[in-house]
């Protein structure tokens, strides 16, 4: 007879009401966060000696939007690094909450502050960073490898149907492109296109002599899911031809457990110093009133990644640990 199994905890949220979670753990031991606020008005910082104690952290606001101009409304995912000897937060803003050609109208900026700790000093808002487009573009992140800063992002392309497609680029310096956008990846399965035609929110993870770029797709309901591009460490990643992209979504709804749309995921280390976290959010109920995007309850969930024997990621389901 078999033995049947032992149930496995249902996760909970780490924090509610952030959606577009991003944990980083700095070399001073503390972990960082951030996300975008239900009011999209202001970028918000907290940190704590643990994952956990993020949740209960002092929060606060580093930066807020003005009343007018290119980057007075709907503050967007905003990520915090470390690179070149500074702290830089890279966000998406726009000039208004007026949707043109069936899109908002968000460019991605970014702000820095030299000084030891973000959430204190002062930060300087270092302008817009321009792709060479001028449409619609958000969720930019920043990783290292082999000693070169590259840029990730989503990006709207006139020509190709959609919202956002995911471009890379090299970094002159941590607020300047150093070379041309190059697109990595294109909504063109099944569970990219519902609702809407997406592929946004890139995080990188470095592991296993390979680099994994995740990322989400479709509507922010709960067709929300996330795919997987991946290439070799020795690969050129500014070649397109380098990278493998998932034809299956790697994570999405479980319905079993009533966690929707996971997504818009980063990565950090756990408490121990090794083991890699998987950071996203999600919904706990499917009836929203109105435009998903208008809904606060995207909440922040964490919980260890797992891997295969030839080192790729497992997922898992959203709502187990």
């Amino acid at each position: 007879m078999a033995t049947p199994s032992t149930p496995q905890p249902v996760l909970q949220p780490l924090i509610e009401q952030r959606a577009d979670p991003f944990i980083m753990r700095h070399t001073d031991g503390y972990y960082y966060f951030t996300a975008s606020v239900p009011q999209y008005d202001r970028i918000e910082l907290r940190r704590a000696k643990t994952i956990a104690g993020l949740a209960d952290a002092e929060k606060v606001d580093v930066w807020h939007k003005p009343d007018t101009g290119p980057y007075s409304e709907l503050i967007w995912a905003p990520e915090l690094h470390f690179n070149d000897g500074a702290w830089y937060v890279y966000f998406a803003a726009a000039p208004s909450r007026e949707i043109k050609h069936k899109l908002f109208q968000h460019r991605m900026y970014a702000i820095r502050n030299t000084s030891a700790n973000p959430l204190e000093g002062a930060w300087e808002f270092m302008g817009r960073i321009d792709t060479g487009i001028d449409t619609f573009c958000l969720d930019a992140t920043t990783f290292t490898h082999r000693g070169q800063l590259y840029y990730l992002w989503a990006q709207k392309d006139v020509a190709i149907e959609g919202n956002s497609n995911l471009y890379i680029a090299p970094m002159k310096t941590p607020w300047q492109l150093g070379g041309p956008p190059v697109m990595l990846s294109k909504p063109e399965f099944d569970w990219e296109t519902r609702g809407f035609w997406v592929n946004e929110g890139p995080s990188v993870l470095q592991r296993n002599g390979k680099i994994f770029i995740t990322y989400s797709a479709s509507a922010t309901d709960e067709n929300y899911a996330m795919g997987l591009l991946w290439a070799d460490d020795d690969a050129d990643v500014l070649d397109p031809a380098a990278w493998t992209k998932s034809a299956q979504p790697v994570l999405q709804t479980c319905f079993e457990h009533g966690v929707y749309g996971p997504g818009h995921n980063s990565f950090t280390i756990g408490d121990d110093g090794e083991t890699v976290m998987l950071v996203y959010h999600a919904r706990t109920y499917t009836e929203i009133i109105g435009d998903p995007l208008w809904n606060p309850d995207r909440h922040t969930y964490v919980k260890p990644l797992k891997w295969d024997g030839q080192g790729m990621p497992v997922f898992g389901k959203p709502s187990i640990a």
